[in-house]
C-alpha cells in the first residue's frame, strides 16, 4: 500500500510565512489557496479533507503537495513561460540580486535604499566590469524569483523549545496513525464588533460601502474552536476571554466526541491557559494525551488552516451590530461547513469554479496573475 502524500516537517521561517499568509487572505487567491493546502498537509489533514477544504481536486492537492517537496514555498508562485532565449545570464542575474541586496551608500550612491528606476540605472551605468541593461520590469522579475522583496524592517521569533523536534515528531506520529482520534483545539480572535472590509458581487462602479463606526462599546470575542481530523468537522463556542475554564470545556466536549473511551490525541499551543495543572490533571483521568506545538510554533496545528476560509467567508464582508448576532451567524456557517462539506451541488460549484479559474484570462489554475512594477 502506498504511503500517503503529505507535506514535509515545516521550518520556522516556513510555518509563519504560512500562517501569515493563510490568516490575512490577502493578495492572490491561488497564493492564499496553495499556503493552505501545503499547511493543512503538514499539520495532518488528509488530502480529501484538504481537498474539501479549498474546494479543489485531489490531485491538484498532491500536485502542489509533490512541489512543495521538491522546491520548498517557491511552488506558491508556479512560472509557466515561454519566450524568446534569454539575453540575461545566470552571471547577471547574480549580479543584479548581489546589488540590490547591498546598501546603495557602500557603493558611492547618495541614496539609503534602491527603487527599481535607481537600481536599473546604476546596473547599467556602474563604473565596475560588468554592467546590465535590465528594464523595470525584468528586474522586479528577476529579483521576485531570488525571492528579494521590498519590505520593511520587522523582529522575527525563532523556536527556542529544546524540545520541538519531539513535538513536531509526536504530532506526525499521532496524525499519521490515529487519524480518527486526533482533534486541534485553539482560539479564533479577537472577533470585535466593526464594519469588516470583504468583497461582494455588485453593480459595476458601486461597490457596497463600509459605514463609519466612531463607537466601539462591544469589547472583543474568542472563537474557542475544535476540529476533528478523522471526520473533518469543525465547532466551537464564543467566550468573552481565554482562560484555563474555557479551554477544559472545550477538552470536554472533545472527550464527548469519543464515548467509546478510547484514548484521544488533542493538538494545542502552549498558551498558559492550555496548560494548568487542572486541565493536565483531567486529561491523565480521562485518557486524553495533550500534544502541544513548540513555543512560537503555532502553525504545526491543523486547525490553523482552517482558520483561513473562517476568517474569508464569516468576519470579511460583515458588519453585525452585536456579539449576538455575530455569534448566531458564525455557527450558522459551521453548520453548513460540516454538513456540505461533500454534496453533489457543492463538488459541481467546485468543478466550475476550477475551470472558471483555468479560464480567466488564459491563465492555468496556479498561475499568478501579472503585477504591475
Amino acid at each position: 500500500m502506498a504511503e500517503p502524500v503529505r507535506a514535509r516537517r515545516l521550518t520556522d521561517d516556513e510555518g509563519r510565512r504560512l500562517q501569515q499568509i493563510v490568516r490575512r487572505g490577502t493578495g492572490s487567491p491561488i497564493r492564499w489557496r496553495r499556503a493552505m493546502v501545503i499547511m493543512a498537509s503538514a499539520s495532518g489533514n488528509t488530502v480529501p479533507a484538504i481537498a474539501r477544504l479549498v474546494q479543489g481536486d485531489e490531485d491538484a492537492v498532491r500536485d502542489v503537495i509533490h512541489r512543495f517537496n521538491e522546491m520548498g514555498l517557491a511552488c506558491l508562485d508556479p512560472q509557466w513561460a515561454g519566450g524568446r532565449p534569454r539575453r540575461i545570464s545566470e552571471d547577471d542575474e547574480a549580479f543584479i540580486v548581489a546589488t540590490a541586496k547591498t546598501r546603495p551608500a557602500a557603493l558611492g550612491q547618495p541614496f539609503t535604499r534602491w527603487s527599481l528606476r535607481k537600481l536599473a540605472d546604476y546596473l547599467a551605468h556602474n563604473p565596475g566590469p560588468r554592467r546590465v541593461a535590465v528594464g523595470r520590469e525584468r528586474l522586479r522579475e528577476i529579483l521576485h524569483k531570488h525571492d528579494v522583496t521590498f519590505q520593511r524592517t520587522k523582529t522575527w521569533k525563532e523556536t527556542n523549545d529544546p524540545n520541538a523536534e519531539a513535538k513536531l515528531a509526536r504530532i506526525e506520529e499521532v496524525t499519521a496513525a490515529f487519524a480518527d482520534r486526533v482533534f486541534a483545539f485553539d482560539e479564533f480572535g479577537p472577533l470585535t464588533i466593526r464594519p469588516q472590509p470583504g468583497a461582494s458581487w455588485a453593480p459595476a462602479g458601486h461597490p457596497d460601502r463600509l459605514p463609519a463606526n466612531y463607537h466601539k462599546l462591544h469589547g472583543v470575542r474568542q472563537f474557542h474552536a475544535c476540529y476533528s481530523i478523522g471526520t473533518d468537522t469543525l465547532w466551537g463556542v464564543v467566550h468573552r476571554r481565554k482562560s484555563a475554564a474555557n479551554t477544559l470545556a472545550a477538552l470536554r466536549s472533545i472527550r464527548r466526541a469519543r464515548p467509546d473511551g478510547a484514548p484521544v490525541y488533542v493538538i494545542l499551543d502552549n498558551l498558559s491557559a492550555h496548560k494548568g495543572k487542572a486541565i493536565r490533571a483531567w486529561a491523565t483521568r480521562n485518557r486524553v494525551e495533550l500534544c502541544f506545538t513548540p513555543t512560537y510554533s503555532s502553525w504545526a496545528n491543523p486547525i490553523e488552516a482552517h482558520f483561513g476560509p473562517l476568517r474569508m467567508f464569516v468576519v470579511a464582508g460583515s458588519n453585525h451590530p452585536n456579539h449576538a448576532v455575530a455569534t448566531k451567524a458564525l455557527h450558522a456557517y459551521l453548520r453548513w461547513r460540516n454538513a456540505n462539506a461533500r454534496h453533489p451541488d457543492v463538488l459541481a460549484a467546485q468543478r466550475r469554479e476550477r475551470a472558471r479559474i483555468r479560464s480567466e484570462r488564459q491563465r492555468r489554475w496556479g498561475q499568478p496573475a501579472t503585477r504591475a512594477a
